[in-house]
């Protein structure tokens, strides 16, 4: 009965008892799936695997996951956090090699020193705590696929190494000799604009032309607004089978809110939401009261941009703030008007950690809430 079992019968068989249990059976299977039917089944346009949009810039970007699919070039997705990068690349990889591992790395979150080990391996003693040789992951993907997530993040040292690996498609475990073959595809993305860390010095200028083969720019949620029905469709048809739910929707009211909020965290921030509203929602259809982070404080993308405005502003009339001096700005505002701790703020600036530390540090700002 714990594995599943719907019933259980005592021998000898009784026939009338037997017969009555599989009617129940039946009749508990036929009831599941005309609920399966409302939840797992919503409309779902132009998708490819797990990805839902309906405007031309989604449509553009299906046309070159099924391009890109044929091959085995290398691929840059860009997009603010939460816009669904890894999702591209997950899709792309399993179009193309799905019996292969796919294997991401994020470079924000593993400091210099072992994340050039994490992606080449290494050799027995090559350092202090190198007890025996460990393969990298380049190594490991095979002929999959290596994600490089938050690629921006990487040290210009180690830029100059993938460059090479790009170039020559081989590489040597620290402190080896021998080289290695790559036989991975490698995909990247970030939430910067390479093209203008290039410009500043920041990423160089060979590594970005050698990954930007094919790029795949996502646009925000709040860019493509007539995707947030099917997306909360799609989204809760999953969430209800994670935690055994029945919720079918959300209220007419809800939903407004929902296409006036600027969501700034974009699907994953969707996503965080309906999740949190399905543990704790009472009724099948999510309103208002479900939902209290998008309550009366609220505010809609209107509201939203005059009050980010006021960053911009300079103080002397005719004169412009330099980019230096909005992000200070913006950092500071958020700070003061936010109860936000460090891990969310890095969120909502679509930035990593390490990156927030060095901002801090950059413009004097102390900051100590967690």
């Amino acid at each position: 009965m714990k594995a599943g079992a719907f019933d259980y019968i005592h021998k000898p068989v009784n026939v009338d008892e037997l017969d009555l249990a599989i009617k129940k059976a039946l009749k508990s299977l036929e009831m599941e799936k005309k609920i399966d039917g409302l939840l797992i089944e919503p409309s779902r346009n132009f998708r490819v695997g797990d990805i839902i949009g309906t405007g031309n810039e989604m449509r553009e970007i299906f046309k070159t996951i099924g391009t890109v699919s044929k091959s085995r070039t290398t691929v840059l997705i860009q997009g603010e956090s939460g816009t669904g990068k890894e999702l591209i690349a997950k899709v792309i990889h399993n179009n193309t090699s799905s019996d292969e591992p796919f294997i991401a790395v994020n470079c924000s979150a593993i400091v210099e020193t072992l994340l050039e080990s994490e992606l080449f391996g290494h050799e027995k003693g090559s350092f202090t705590g190198a007890v025996a040789r460990k393969l990298g992951k380049f190594e490991l993907a095979r002929f999959g696929t290596v994600f490089l997530d938050e690629i921006s993040e990487m040290s210009v040292n180690l830029q100059a190494k993938l460059l090479r690996v790009l170039q020559e498609m081989e590489f040597e475990r620290v402190g080896g000799k021998d080289r290695v073959k790559v036989n991975a595809r490698i995909m990247a993305a970030t939430n910067k604009d390479l093209k203008l860390m290039v410009k500043e010095g920041k990423f160089r200028d060979d590594l970005y032309y050698r990954l930007n083969i094919v790029a795949i720019n996502l646009p925000p949620l709040r860019s493509r607004r007539q995707d947030i029905p099917p997306l909360i469709d799609y989204l809760l048809s999953k969430i209800n089978l994670d935690l055994h739910k029945k919720i079918i929707g959300v209220s007419g009211e809800m939903m407004e809110k929902f296409m006036s909020y600027a969501w700034p965290g974009n699907i994953r921030e969707l996503e965080n939401l309906l999740v949190r509203a399905c543990v704790v929602a009472k009724g099948q259809v999510l309103g208002v009261g479900d939902f209290p982070e998008l309550g009366k404080d609220s505010q809609p993308i209107g509201a939203q941009a005059d009050q980010t405005t006021e960053v911009f502003k300079p103080e002397e009339p005719g004169k412009f703030l330099t980019l230096d001096q909005v992000e200070e700005r913006y950092i500071r505002k958020i700070i003061k008007e936010t109860d936000k701790n460090k891990g969310e703020i890095c969120e909502t600036l679509g930035i990593s950690r390490p990156t927030f530390e060095r901002k801090l540090e950059k413009y004097g700002i102390s900051f100590e809430r967690e």
